[in-house]
């Protein structure tokens, strides 16, 4: 697939939009895509007898991309010694051995893995004196167009708009500079640095005239967190605000997005105001609860004039009337709502979220860390034991590199308390208080914080009357690495997961399908449950068993997603909230916070009343909470 030019037929659809885009279903498709564009530039420099100049980032967004140039090169022979490569950036001050460097980063996921020359790799030299860090960067402007200038430019995109390094306020001439990190940014780049107070301030970068002079420019932009960004860079006016904007004059630029950035585009969240739509039913869910909470009214009071004057005449002339639409709408939204989320015994189940012919439900709720079930389904995690189910619970990561070594001191001082003898505990207090920030814990530190997250996890799912049987610890081998990076999935997680699922046999499966999580550990647990159940959907068992996604603590489900939605009380919300406690080292201080500084037992109160909320903005049952779920359909 060419992804350079617009498919016929897509030019209204992208009035709005004033960068050329394309969104793929996932992320990985994208990659491959984009991987393949640079093998081909890359083979038809080499036909010419060229050099082929690259301009690469770094970051979560182009790992894919770098995956698939390996994978050509060794397996489909694919050859980078024509290559020059220049990276965007670079933290500084930064030692090239530090496990943080794009340097480290460029050889851990590209270069160490190819035949590029060593003599072709140009990063901003993070090492370089202060006093010479302007004739740096000068210079290194000057080995860009010596080298014919940058044929293909790779970028990502920040919460900030950012692109290299280019915070706000970057000027559209700026050439390679010393840059000052915006607050977001170094937030965001606080999970791989293990803490916002470890993040450099500053960086050295390419500049926006840098990057533009590039004659092909390919962004890519992945996940719901870049979202919003990527809607003011795409359909905003050009602004040194958001730096990305500047890319709206480029003559060869392509955004690659999977379907969660797009998610705001104007043509994705309200497609009939830019062209005329098949309305399929969640479409005219989705409609009708945006002129709700455009209006300001419940779902029954919209009019025929609402409809019309925000462009929905096309809808209403699909249906009918206003009132037979919104009816309808109401009631599909009021069936949502489920105080017996195993479903409720003995009861007419037609208009309810779940079955209630099967009546004592096995139970399998995933939780990706040993927290994300309490925190995002705390209070339908206590309605399922409360009403008799025989539920479990499966902590696919042991967690540890989330707690602190200030916490696992704590500990370790205690164990040395109860035993003074205790050669151990003097061991792991020495490496702990001795550790700097680029020291990798030892399997025992990693021991001692996996062991602190397992027993505050027994510790709320007791106070939630769970067995300790019915307590699963995975431990999944891709997360076991000690550090933020993690391994890809391999069979061994597989086969680990479809065992449990098999000896369960659950009728219910929750699993998280929050996707933002600062550090990707949800979307791979997330894809491990989706291979184990194609794996094991033949099985008789699995045509009982309904799997729902929760969302964790960054984002919720708009109303328009929610297929059930259980409503708590005030003392069920307080009930939830110490179940949260119970994780004290995630408490305080919790090392990736992401960008919202709130507790997570805060951000998620706030987060399950403003769903509440929204559920009685449209004219339904006033409650204090609700938690909400929708379905993953897999037959």
């Amino acid at each position: 697939m060419d992804i350079r030019y617009k498919p016929a037929g897509q030019f209204e659809l992208t009035r709005f939009e004033k960068i050329h885009n394309i969104s793929f279903e996932s992320s990985y498709e994208a990659s491959i895509v984009v991987a393949r564009e640079i093998a081909d530039l890359i083979k038809h420099k080499q036909q010419q007898n060229l050099n082929c100049v690259l301009g690469l980032a770094t970051g979560s967004s182009p790992t894919k991309v770098y995956e698939e140039l390996v994978r050509l090169h060794k397996e489909e022979g694919l050859s980078f010694t024509n290559v020059i490569s220049f990276n965007l950036d670079e933290y500084y001050p930064m030692e090239k051995s530090n496990v943080q460097s794009y340097d480290y980063f460029m050889r851990e996921h590209l270069f160490d893995h190819i035949d590029i020359l060593a003599k072709n790799i140009n990063i901003p030299n993070g090492t370089v004196a202060n006093e010479d860090l302007y004739q740096s960067c000068v210079d290194y402007e000057m080995k860009i167009k010596a080298a014919g200038g940058i044929d293909f430019q790779l970028l990502g995109i920040g919460r900030t708009g950012h692109i290299g390094f280019n915070e706000p306020g970057s000027h559209l001439n700026s050439g390679t500079r010393n840059i000052k990190l915006d607050h977001i940014t170094r937030v965001d780049a606080s999970s791989a640095f293990l803490g916002l107070e470890n993040v450099p301030v500053k960086a050295i970068t390419m500049g926006i005239g840098t990057v533009r002079t590039a004659k092909r420019i390919v962004l890519l932009g992945w996940g719901s967190n870049k979202a919003k960004i990527l809607k003011k860079t795409i359909e905003g006016d050009v602004s040194s605000s958001v730096p990305a904007t500047y890319l709206q004059n480029h003559h060869n630029t392509t955004f690659i997005l999977d379907e969660a950035a797009s998610e705001e585009l104007t043509r994705v969240k309200t497609p009939w105001l830019v062209t005329s739509c098949i309305w399929t039913d969640e479409l005219k869910l989705k409609a009708v609860l945006w002129l709700s909470k455009l209006t300001n009214k419940s779902i029954l009071k919209l009019t025929n004039k609402d409809y019309n004057n925000n462009g929905m005449s096309g809808l209403l002339s699909a249906v009918g009337s206003a009132y037979d639409l919104n009816i309808v709408m109401f009631n599909k939204m009021q069936h949502t709502i489920t105080g017996w989320p195993g479903g409720k015994p003995n009861a007419d189940d037609l208009n309810r979220p779940e079955r209630a012919d099967i009546p004592k439900k096995r139970v399998l709720i995933f939780s990706p860390h040993p927290d994300d079930d309490v925190i995002s389904m705390g209070g339908t995690f206590d309605r399922l034991v409360e009403q008799g189910h025989e539920v479990h619970v499966a902590y696919q990561t042991s967690g540890n590199i989330a707690v602190s070594d200030k916490e696992a001191i704590k500990f370790a001082e205690i164990c040395l308390a109860l035993n003074s003898d205790s050669k151990k505990s003097k061991e792991l207090i020495s490496f702990l208080k001795k550790k700097t920030v680029r020291v990798v814990d030892s399997k025992d530190v990693l021991k001692l914080k996996g062991l602190i997250r397992r027993s505050e996890s027994l510790a709320a799912t007791r106070y939630l009357g769970l067995d300790d049987d019915n307590v699963h610890f995975l431990n999944l081998p891709f997360y076991e690495t000690g550090t933020v990076k993690k391994n890809n999935l391999t069979n061994t997680d597989l086969d680990i997961m479809c065992k449990l699922i098999g000896d369960i046999k659950p009728h219910q499966i929750y699993a998280a399908g929050d996707l933002a999580d600062p550090h990707g550990t949800h979307k791979v647990c997330l894809d491990i449950l989706f291979s184990s159940i194609d794996i094991l959907k033949k099985k008789p068992y699995m045509k009982d068993c309904w799997v729902w996604l929760y969302r964790g603590a960054w984002h919720e489900w708009e109303p328009y997603q929610i297929e059930m939605a259980v409503p708590m009380s005030p003392d069920q919300v307080l009930k939830k909230r110490n179940a949260i406690f119970f994780h004290q080292s995630q408490k305080d201080g919790v090392m990736f916070q992401g960008d919202d500084t709130r507790e997570f037992w805060v951000r998620v109160e706030d987060r399950n009343r403003l769903t509440a909320k929204k559920y009685n903005d449209l004219g339904l049952a006033d409650y204090a909470a609700i938690e909400a779920f929708k379905r993953y359909h897999f037959n």
